[in-house]
Parts: structure tokens; C-alpha cells; sequence
């Protein structure tokens, strides 16, 4: 008999409690293998696909695409195989697959049966995943009963080792043919078959109501928050792409006609259920909007409610910063400004060592290794990618590395690992244009180091009146791992590299 399997929503990282679903990359009735991703969600800093710990047919998928789920909350079931080798028929299949006595590779409960522990892609092992395979059920023979394939194997076998004993009914399972629709099939199929009816072969068809409800026909996470930040429901549009696939254009045009319609009948009442959420949102007093993503991350609230933190901040002369990086720049590739930023800090935490740590439950843990996180402005929001062993890098290192991660981040490609684990965090909010700034520490980290703009201010250099190029640091730090004697020497150390850079030799 196969055991049906329960697999939940993973913690996708520090501070994140839910994920929006992209896009379902299974079917009910597919053959899944351990590591396996079966999904693809939308966290509030990346797009991540969620491997599935269980190797087995998927009985059951709970949510549907664009639905946000809460971190431990059903995400699809398996039917797994027994550990003591589920049925004589897999050893059959196995044999005949096989052509001797030996089963096929993988058709043992090793490759079926138990969960690796994964729940994200890149960690642990990696065994290439098995082949999408849908599994029709089987009509009983006088020769086997329910849930057994053919006594010989012939009919029916799976020469790669598949889970044959779930081709029966499993209890509590769902029907693995026919019950989720297929994206961007026609609509007419159900109306010609009858509602509830089937093709010819016997092949049942999904019913309207079955089409309704199941998957829409959008790629792009794009298309899915403009629909959403016009209260728009996908269910309801028409795609003009490939096979109805929802575009762009489409969204804006029932945006453009759903205004133009509340404009002429501003009190006309919207019909149905979604309609009535619509008119909610839309309430006299503003639009309503739903706190979520970075926005709304319990790690900032956390943060705020737990660290008593402090800020300190100095101007500095960053003119010969600026031709510091102008004769960089003529030697070899384009160093970044943020960069040389992230070398001094690098060389500052090692002279101040008590700021690269985390606090957590009471205890601070020194950190050995600098894992520099800085901030990064994208289309989602702000997201912090963090730069490894940043301790190790020169500056064209990390002026690589930063690039690199910037482009990620922006195209929704970054991984967890990418962006957890940082020690130390460096925020540059002079590209908005601003001095200053006393940020929220990145729990469960110990400082931040702000970086203003650069502008032309006078300046008293070399005791007479110039204009130079001034830019204001700020630290905002946890005051439990230190003192401001701490604080202020970091600081002025940072402050310094920036007007004298030649003072960072000393540390090479």
C-alpha cells in the first residue's frame, strides 16, 4: 500500500511567513522524485522553486496559481511507496524492466520512499530529477485487483521503476487523471462534450466549473501585480498571446475599460463576490492596500520592538575618494563607488570587530567571517542581497560580486542563500538624493552603515574656504554589543579612508 504524504510550505527565509504561487510546475497524477521542484513562489525579495522532499505520484495540489499561502500551510500530497517495497509489483516491474532478477535503477524505495530534508533548491543533494511522467489509472483484470498492475509486469510496467502500486486508488487520495485542468485549453471542449462528460476513449473532460477554478493562463509575476494593483481577477479576462495567454496589454486594456466604466456609473454596485472585494478596496476614504512583502516583514517590526539602538554620523571630504576611483577606472574595469565603500567597511570591522555580529535570543555571536549585506532598491522593493566572505575580496572582487547580485535582484533571480546569512549591512540612500538617514537594523545583525549623497559643499580645506565634495555617514547600531566609544571609532576610521584613501594601504 502507498502512503500519502503531506508536504507544507517551507520556511523560505529570515523573516518571511508566506509566498505567493507563480506558477505549478506538476500535475495531479505526475511522478515526482526527491529534490524535485513542484512549484515556483514569489517570496517578498525573490522567485524561488521548492523542491519536494518526497519521491512518489502526486495525489492532491492545495492552491491555486496567484494564491499566497502562509509558511506551514499544504502544499501538494504524495503517494509514496512503502518502505518494505510497497507491492510485488514493483519488484516485477523492476525485473522485466531489468531483463534478469535486479530492479531497474531508482525503482527502490531509496529513490521513492523518505524525504531528503531539502526545501530549497541548492542545498543538500542535487540527484537530477526524474522525468514528468502522468500515471493513468489501469482497469482491474480478473487477474489483479485494485491498485495491481499485470501478475507478468508486460502491461503497464515502468521500465524506469516508477511507483506502479499508486496507479490503484489510494485512500484519501484524489483522482490523478483529469482533475486540474490544462492551461490555455479551449473552453468549447467541455460545452461539446457536455458538462461532466468525455472525449471519445473515455478520457474524462474537465467541467466549466472545474475550468474556473483552475490554473490561469499568465507567465509573467509582472502581469499578476499589475492585475492585482488594479483589483482586477485573471479569471475574468480574455488572453490575446499564444493559446490565451494573458499579456500585458490586456490587464492595461481592462484597467483602462473598468475606470472608464466607474466614471460613467460611479454608483453602480460591482456583481459577484469579487467585484464586492473590488468596491471594498476602492473605499470613498482611498484605496486599501495589503500590507505584505518587505514592507510588512515581521524581521523589521521584530527589529525595532527588540533593538535599542543608536546612531552616530560625521561629514567627510570624499574629493579625493572621487579621484581615487577616477584613476581606478582608467587601469582596468569600472570599479563601483559602493564598492570602495564596502572595502573600507571590511577593513573597519576588522579593526573593530565587536559590530560584525548577531544578536539573538539574548546571546551575541561574534562572527569570524564578514558576509557584507547591502541594499539594493528593484521593482519588488528594497531586498538586501549579501556579499560572502567580503573579508576576502579586493575591491574589484567586490565590485564584481555587488554587480552581479544588483542584476539578480532586479530580474527576481536571487536564491535565499543569497540573501541570508549577512553580518554586517552597508545602505547607500544617497541614490535617492538624501544626507541622512537612521535605517532599521537588519535583525538579527548588530549595525548599519549609511552612506547620503555627494554633493559640492563648502568645505574648509588645507585652512582656507573651497568647495569640495561632501557626503554624511551614519551608524545606527544595537547598543547591547557596544558602546559609543566603540561606535565613534569605527566611524571615524570609515570617515577617514574616505577623505585619505591611501590609509586603507595600511591594511593590505
Amino acid at each position: 500500500m502507498a502512503e500519502v504524504r503531506e508536504f507544507t510550505l517551507p520556511d523560505l527565509g529570515e523573516g518571511l511567513t508566506g509566498a505567493e504561487i507563480v506558477r505549478w510546475l506538476v500535475e495531479v497524477g505526475d511522478v515526482v522524485a526527491v529534490d524535485q521542484p513542484v512549484v515556483e513562489v514569489e517570496t517578498a525579495k525573490a522567485m524561488v522553486d521548492v523542491p519536494c522532499p518526497y519521491g512518489g505520484v502526486v495525489t492532491a495540489r492545495f492552491g491555486e496559481e496567484g494564491t499566497e499561502l502562509p509558511v506551514g500551510a499544504p502544499l501538494l500530497t504524495v503517494a509514496v511507496p512503502a518502505a518494505e517495497g510497497a507491492s510485488p509489483l514493483v519488484e516485477g516491474d523492476g525485473a522485466s524492466a531489468a531483463g534478469g532478477g535486479s530492479p531497474a535503477a531508482g525503482s527502490g524505495p531509496a529513490a521513492l520512499d523518505g524525504g531528503s530534508g531539502n526545501v530549497l533548491v541548492g542545498y543538500g543533494t542535487s540527484a537530477p530529477a526524474a522525468r514528468r511522467r502522468r500515471v493513468r489509472p489501469v482497469p482491474p483484470t480478473p487477474a489483479s485487483g485494485p491498485g495491481q498492475g499485470p501478475a507478468d509486469g508486460s502491461a503497464g510496467g515502468s521500465a524506469a521503476g516508477a511507483p506502479t502500486a499508486a496507479r490503484g486508488p489510494v485512500a484519501g487520495s484524489s483522482p490523478v487523471v483529469g482533475s486540474s485542468p490544462v492551461v490555455g485549453s479551449s473552453p468549447n471542449d467541455a460545452n461539446d462534450a457536455g458538462a461532466g462528460g468525455s472525449l471519445a476513449g473515455g478520457r474524462p473532460v474537465p467541467s466549466a466549473t472545474a475550468l474556473s477554478s483552475g490554473p490561469v493562463a499568465v507567465i509573467s509575476p509582472l502581469v499578476r501585480r499589475l492585475a492585482r494593483e488594479h483589483g482586477l481577477d485573471l479569471r475574468e479576462l480574455r488572453g490575446s498571446g499564444p493559446d490565451g495567454l494573458i499579456l500585458r496589454a490586456d490587464v492595461e486594456e481592462a484597467a483602462r475599460a473598468a475606470q472608464a466604466a466607474q466614471t460613467v456609473e460611479p454608483a453602480r454596485p460591482s456583481q459577484g463576490a469579487a467585484g464586492a472585494g473590488r468596491a471594498d478596496a476602492r473605499a470613498a476614504d482611498g484605496q486599501r492596500v495589503v500590507v505584505r512583502g518587505v514592507r510588512g516583514a515581521e524581521k523589521l517590526a521584530r527589529s525595532r520592538r527588540e533593538i535599542p539602538d543608536a546612531t552616530c554620523w560625521v561629514d567627510a571630504d570624499a574629493t579625493e575618494l572621487l579621484a581615487a576611483r577616477a584613476a581606478m577606472n582608467t587601469a582596468g574595469p569600472k570599479i563601483s563607488l559602493l564598492a570602495i565603500l564596502a572595502r573600507i567597511c571590511t577593513a573597519a570591522l576588522a579593526r573593530h570587530p565587536e559590530l560584525n555580529a548577531t544578536v539573538s535570543e539574548g546571546e551575541i555571536t561574534r562572527c569570524a567571517d564578514i558576509h557584507l549585506g547591502f541594499a539594493a532598491q528593484t521593482d519588488r522593493g528594497l531586498v538586501v542581497p549579501v556579499v560572502r566572505d567580503a573579508h576576502t575580496r579586493d575591491t574589484a572582487g567586490l565590485s564584481a560580486e555587488m554587480t552581479r547580485l544588483t542584476e539578480a535582484a532586479r530580474s527576481g533571480a536571487l536564491t535565499p542563500a543569497e540573501l541570508t546569512g549577512g553580518t554586517f549591512t552597508l545602505n547607500n540612500y544617497g541614490v535617492f538624493g538624501v544626507d541622512g538617514s537612521t535605517p532599521i537594523i537588519n535583525h538579527p545583525e548588530a549595525a548599519m552603515l549609511g552612506v547620503g549623497r555627494i554633493a559640492a559643499k563648502p568645505w574648509v580645506h588645507q585652512n582656507q574656504l573651497a568647495i569640495r565634495q561632501v557626503v554624511q555617514l551614519s551608524l545606527t547600531f544595537d547598543h547591547r554589543v557596544c558602546d559609543g566609544g566603540t561606535a565613534g571609532g569605527f566611524l571615524r576610521y570609515v570617515a577617514d579612508c574616505v577623505e585619505h584613501p591611501a590609509v586603507l594601504l595600511r591594511s593590505l
